[in-house]
Parts: C-alpha cells; structure tokens; sequence
C-alpha cells in the first residue's frame, strides 16, 4: 500500500520511508503542506501520516483541506506536547494521533490499526447486496443487476465494479483497480 509522509523534517523523512518500506509499506515523502494536500487527493495513497508543522501551512489546515474530499487514513505527528493540538486534530478527522519522538514500530502498528478499522468500516457484510443508484451487486452469488435485470461480467469486472461501488466518495488508485482485477 502506497503511504503519503507529510513532513518537513527530511532525516525523519527518509528514515520513516525506509522503515515503512521495510514493513512492507510504499512510501513517498512531502516537504510541503501543498504538496501533502495534492498527493492525499491524487488518489495514489491508501493512507497519510501527517506532521503538525509545516512550513508553508499547518498540518490542521492541511488536514482540513483533505478532509474536506476524501476520507483516507490520516495520523497525525507532533512534537508539540500540548494536549489541545491533539484534540483539534482528533475533532477535525485525524484517525490517529503520535507525538514526536516517535519509535517507528508503533507508528507501523497504529497505521495498521488504522488500516484495519478503516478496511473494516467499508467492506460489507458477507453476503451483503450492495447498491448504487439502479446498480445492484451480490457479492455472495456474484450476481450483477441493472434497474432489477441481471447481466454478466467476468470475474475481473465484477471485482472491479464492486470495488468502483465500494469506493464511490474516492478516486481509487491504478494500483487498487490492478489488484483486484
């Protein structure tokens, strides 16, 4: 999975990226809160891992902007200590929250807690028929379905639409659609 790093600190950039990488993790670093904002909304990364100081805005306000289109996975780093940056950020949608020193380990393990419950939160229940508008799919029995009329896809294009369906409020990445189809 692809991560976003959004840090202006480039030694704890690149050993976060290596780390990461290591772990199994694809990561690409930002300096910028820009450059944060315009990777988390490419539509290239399945989660963000975003510092609070930034140098050309904060990482709230970047959180923000995200927040406002997309709903990937965002933990946020700080070296601040102060308990109200945390919950700011907490109440503006950060999905997590670690402050800086951070030993990469657990920053590994609440990215993949967060993963998780967010993978969680948006696969449906076994057997569950999703709908979009006139679209119905069945995942259980792979039956696809138009305004109540049955029509057949390979499995590589029912894979492909349930995911499109799944994941209508995001842009789902080159590397998404290639896993499933």
């Amino acid at each position: 999975m692809q991560i976003l790093l959004v840090d202006d600190d480039v030694e704890l950039g690149s050993m976060l990226k290596e780390y990461l990488t290591a772990e199994g993790f694809s990561a690409t670093v930002a300096l910028t809160g820009q450059g944060g904002i315009d990777g988390a909304l490419s539509g290239r990364y399945g989660a963000m891992i975003l510092d609070i100081m930034l140098p050309d805005m904060s990482g709230i306000d970047v959180l923000n902007k995200v927040r406002k289109q997309s709903r990937m996975p965002i933990i946020m780093l700080t070296a601040k200590g102060d308990n109200i940056d945390r919950v700011i950020g907490l109440e503006m949608g950060a999905d997590d929250y670690v402050p800086k020193p951070c030993y990469p380990r657990e920053l590994v393990a609440r990215l993949r807690a967060v993963l998780r419950r967010f993978e969680e939160h948006i696969e449906p229940q076994s057997g569950a028929i999703v709908k979009l508008g006139g679209l119905s799919l069945d995942s259980s029995q792979r039956i696809s379905a138009w305004q109540g009329t049955p029509f057949e896809l390979t499995a590589s294009e029912f894979n492909l639409l349930m995911l499109l369906v799944r994941e209508k409020d995001r842009v789902v990445s080159k590397d998404e659609l290639s896993e499933v189809g």
